[in-house]
This record gives C-alpha cells, sequence and structure tokens, in this order.
C-alpha cells in the first residue's frame, strides 16, 4: 500500500545505497541483516530490499558510473521537490542532483546541508508501512554534525519541521540531542560534534548515519566479517541495546543494533 508523500511530510521516507556492484551488496547485506531482493521499477541497475514482505531499502549500482562515494542516504518526503530543492540553495546548501522525475510518478533530489552531510528528497508515493523505528524499517537516523541547533534550523526551513503546519514533524531536546519526531514517535536525531569536512573517519566527518536493527548481534557482525565488511567501533551497550558501527565491502557506513 502506497501514500503520498504529502501525507508524511518532512519525515523520513525512505533510505537507499549507492553501491559498485550490485550483487555483492544483495550477498552481504543478505546475510547481514536477512533482506530478500526484487527488482526495481527503475532497471537492472536497481533492486529494493525486502523484509518480512515489507519494503525496506533500495541498493543502486551507480557509485561507480556517477563516481559518488559509496554511503547510505535516507530520503525525506516533501510536498514539491523543486521548491524544497529552491529551499536548500537560498540557504547556502548544495543541490547534486535533480530534481529529476522516476516512473514511479515521483520527484527526486540529491542535496547536502551547511557541513556537507548528503540526503535526498522526494515527492511522489511512499510505502505506508515503511516508518523509521517500526516494523522492517530502520531503527533510526542520526545527524552527526558541527551544530545540531543550527543544522535543525536549516532542516527545520528546508524541509517544513515544527511549523505549525497539521501534521508537521516537531523537535525538541532530548538527553543533548535534538530529536525530530513524527505523529510523537522519534524518527532522527541530530548529534553536535567535532566534524572535519572530508575527513575519513566517519566520527568525525558529518553525515547522516542509518541504524539497523538485527535479532543477534554477534552473528550479524560474524556474517558481515566473512564477506568482506569490517567494523568501525566497539559493540556499545545502552540499557537493553547493544550496536556497533561497521562498513560493507565497498565502504558504505552503518549501523547493526540488537535488542530494545
Amino acid at each position: 500500500m502506497e501514500i503520498s508523500a504529502k501525507d508524511v511530510f518532512g519525515a523520513p521516507c525512505w533510505v537507499s545505497l549507492m553501491a559498485r556492484d550490485l550483487e555483492a551488496s544483495q550477498r552481504f547485506y543478505g546475510a547481514v541483516i536477512g533482506w530478500t531482493f526484487r527488482p526495481a521499477r527503475l532497471g537492472e541497475g536497481f533492486s529494493v530490499a525486502m523484509l518480512d514482505g515489507v519494503p525496506v531499502a533500495g541498493i543502486g549500482a551507480l557509485a561507480a558510473d556517477l563516481a559518488v562515494p559509496v554511503a547510505w542516504t535516507p530520503y525525506f518526503a516533501v510536498d514539491d521537490a523543486d521548491v524544497a530543492a529552491s529551499r536548500v540553495r537560498e540557504r547556502s546548501g548544495t543541490v547534486a542532483v535533480g530534481p529529476v522525475s522516476f516512473p514511479s510518478g515521483g520527484r527526486a533530489a540529491l542535496v547536502a546541508d551547511l557541513d556537507g552531510a548528503v540526503f535526498g528528497i522526494w515527492a511522489g508515493p511512499v510505502s505506508a508501512g515503511w516508518r523509521v523505528g517500526k516494523g522492517p524499517a530502520p531503527a533510526w537516523l542520526e545527524l552527526r554534525t558541527r551544530n545540531a541547533f543550527d543544522a535543525a534550523l536549516f532542516y527545520g526551513e528546508v524541509l517544513e519541521w515544527a511549523t505549525g503546519r497539521p501534521g508537521c514533524c516537531e523537535v525538541s531536546y532530548e538527553q543533548e540531542q535534538v530529536v525530530l519526531r513524527h505523529d510523537g514517535d522519534p524518527v532522527a536525531r541530530l548529534d553536535s560534534g567535532p566534524v572535519e569536512p572530508g575527513a575519513y573517519n566517519p566520527y568525525t566527518r558529518p553525515r547522516w548515519h542509518v541504524h539497523f536493527r538485527v535479532p543477534e548481534l554477534d552473528a550479524a557482525v560474524e556474517a558481515a566479517l566473512d564477506l568482506g565488511g569490517r567494523t568501525v567501533s566497539v559493540v556499545t551497550t545502552t540499557g537493553t541495546e547493544r550496536s556497533i558501527a561497521l562498513r560493507d565491502p565497498d565502504g558504505a557506513l552503518f549501523t547493526l543494533t540488537s535488542g530494545g
């Protein structure tokens, strides 16, 4: 079942990976997270990851052709991709690709915020079953940036957060983080910290970071290492949750979490 991006405007609505080798990425994430895959409507260079019969993420073998880094990218729902892209430019962000039209009837653009963190905007149909923190969708999204308050102002103006418009996302400050909520549920966190534009270290480069939930963390990490992934952090424990950051064989950064 699909709904309009207008029904969830401002909220995360999808995540995608720009990979170098589509088949290798499918093998890796299938073994690590348990995804299966079906062809996407965009062509043979794209696939949709499925978990429990629900679309979870997109993977496209485009990184080599476009000379872009291999990375997981979150997309946020907007009413009008062209208007949102103009807001990005007006606020000194960067529009890297688009807006372009897709066969599904939507329009999208790949953009970057003031500190260079890349994200996407999407205007079109979205999966009604896809929601951060719910079911098979990512557990949460996290922005690591220089100043979370400045970032919240940028994203708020681009994506219409906390505008008072019915259905908009709300922003609060909780435990030294800016927290984005949609319908009362947390969907993203913005963290302040030391960052270095262009730095290799995933903890010092401004970026959006995707957290995926798995049933058994140790088994998932073992599968990742067996297929050429590598860890970039130690296992951390918060309450009943355990998590660890990894890179896939192409270098894409993500976090696995279990428990909770």
